[in-house]
């Protein structure tokens, strides 16, 4: 049996393989970077399957899947972790090739691998499914418009597995991080402006990738009546901001002077429809 982690070249991902893999699991890690996947294994050992795949391209993702080995091919563990987010500029603003980079990565490459990976856990009566969401997918902030959106998706895709896999043994749940830090998720977003995501977290203790690879270990040996449907995760220094108002500037009052002149002069009327 195999835990297959996408994402695995950084971040969540990397921190996801090293913590399976030390607690006794067989362990592939997918990402676009092989490289970087190639120095996990010189670390993790033989229990490590490095695995070139680019989840945003369903070609791709059949064609790494063939190269799978004997020994790794019983899959009982998808996580889905792969995803970014492009740009913060407002609706109006955003570029949207952006857009259709997080949509294909963020929903129709999840959704398209789970579809590939779901066969065999369901013939098994077993297996794992964990997606990783974003509080992003629940509340909204500006700029985040379509990776937000994404990531409702991911949420609402992972509530309506838990409905169509009842039965089978087959359990899914959603994890949804807020504020994380030692990633390259702000790095992407931000298109190497390293210097404008390093303010994200100025004096601030943000999330940590141990922190998520800790959550899916203890998620992934839970009873197997026991299923986890979300969990929501944020630093301690992060909260909820009030619903913003927007208001107007209201109009400059009529100076006394006029506004005695225009009372007069209505009063003159009134007077007049009464004669």
């Amino acid at each position: 049996m195999a835990i297959l982690i996408t994402g695995a070249s950084a971040g969540f991902g990397a921190a996801m393989c090293r913590t399976l893999v030390r607690a006794g699991y067989q362990v592939i890690g997918a990402a676009r970077r092989l490289e970087k996947l190639e120095q996990l294994k010189l670390e993790l050992g033989e229990a490590f399957h490095p695995l070139q795949m680019d989840v945003a391209d369903p070609a791709a993702i059949d064609e790494a899947l063939k190269h799978i080995p004997e020994h790794f091919s019983e899959i009982d563990g998808l996580i889905n972790n792969a995803g970014l987010a492009l740009g913060l500029d407002g609706a109006d603003k955003a570029d949207f090739a952006d857009w259709q980079t997080m949509i294909q990565t963020n929903i129709i490459g999840l959704t398209y691998l789970t579809r590939q990976i779901l066969p065999q856990m369901v013939a098994r009566q077993s297996g794992y499914i964990i997606n990783l969401g974003s509080i992003a997918g629940t509340y909204p902030y500006p700029g985040g418009n379509v990776y937000g959106a994404t990531k409702a998706y991911v949420r609402q895709f992972s509530l309506n597995l838990r409905a169509d896999l009842a039965g089978t043994g087959v359990r899914v749940s959603n994890i949804e991080p807020g504020l994380c830090g030692d990633t390259e998720f702000s790095n992407v977003r931000f298109k190497g402006d390293d210097e404008r995501a390093a303010q994200l977290y100025e004096n601030v203790q943000p999330v940590r990738p141990q922190d998520i690879a800790d959550t899916v270990l203890w998620l992934y040996q839970r009873p197997a009546h026991m299923n986890v449907n979300s969990i929501e995760i944020m630093p301690t220094a992060q909260s909820f901001g009030a619903l913003p108002v927007s208001r107007q500037t209201p109009p400059p009052e009529a100076a006394p002077a006029e506004f005695e002149k225009q009372s007069t002069s209505l009063f003159q009327k009134i007077k007049g429809w009464f004669k």
